[in-house]
């Protein structure tokens, strides 16, 4: 597996986020935008870069674009349009390295598509002061994706079990999300997956102490933890007809 030191982020990337959410709005954070651009979405854009080739040897499908607008770091601005929380800033940094087909749907087409986006496993660093965390999957799969998650874990108990419940993933991850309360409607009550078949989130996650976020060798521990995700993502790109290695369709 491919790695290289990258100096990331420091303490002033976490003073700043602090400082943020006690300060959230327009005013402040544009007298405060160089320390945003020296010390968050810079050093973000250069871990993403350091990530890019790593991550290829968990799957070519998936993806580090390096870019401030459209690639792999989310916005800081948060779209207040239609909330009832009005802060203009999220208070956190968010990194999505998603599965290379997940905008080349057409926008409404059947199937897993929605907003022109497939509904594509993929994985997820979140930065926040005291509530890091790594995480990969699918969050908020459209229910016809669902569905397909759904019977193929039906058809597929076993594999779904070796991907999620071997020591060493479990060790480390935990499913997280949402779930139903009472089983989904045609499916056995009494099967021996059901706690999983309930759930609305295919998703696992694990937290991750603040200092490691400062570490100068950063890709090295991110990157032990994705690979435990990626037998994971291999059984959900398998469950939807999703490339994962070598671009020769699912290994699961």
């Amino acid at each position: 597996m491919a790695s290289k030191a990258s100096p990331c982020f420091c303490t002033e990337t976490f003073a700043f986020l602090r400082e943020l959410a006690k300060n959230n709005s327009r005013e402040w954070f544009q007298d405060n935008k160089p320390r945003y651009e020296a010390h968050v979405r810079a050093p973000a854009l250069r871990l993403i870069s350091a990530l890019a080739d790593p991550l290829k040897d968990i799957s070519p499908q998936l993806t580090a674009v390096a870019r401030p607008v459209g690639g792999s770091l989310f916005r800081i601005h948060r779209d207040t349009r239609f909330a009832t929380d009005k802060r203009p800033y999220k208070t956190h940094v968010g990194m999505y390295f998603a599965h290379a087909a997940a905008g080349k749907a057409a926008r409404g087409e059947a199937g897993n598509a929605s907003m022109g986006r497939l509904d594509t496993p993929g994985l997820y660093l979140h930065i926040e002061p005291g509530e890091c965390f790594v995480g990969g999957g699918i969050w908020h799969p459209q229910s016809a994706t669902t569905r397909r998650i759904r019977d193929y874990m039906v058809s597929n108990p076993a594999s779904w079990k070796k991907a999620t419940r071997s020591p060493e993933f479990r060790k480390v991850f935990a499913l997280t999300g949402a779930a139903l309360v009472r089983p989904p409607r045609g499916y056995d009550p009494a099967h021996e997956l059901i706690e999983d078949l309930k759930r609305k989130d295919f998703i696992a996650s694990t937290r991750l102490d603040d200092a490691l976020l400062l570490r100068p060798d950063l890709v090295r521990p991110l990157m032990a933890r994705y690979v435990l995700l990626g037998p994971m993502l291999d059984w959900l790109c398998g469950a939807l007809d999703l490339d994962f290695q070598d671009g020769q369709g699912p290994s699961t």
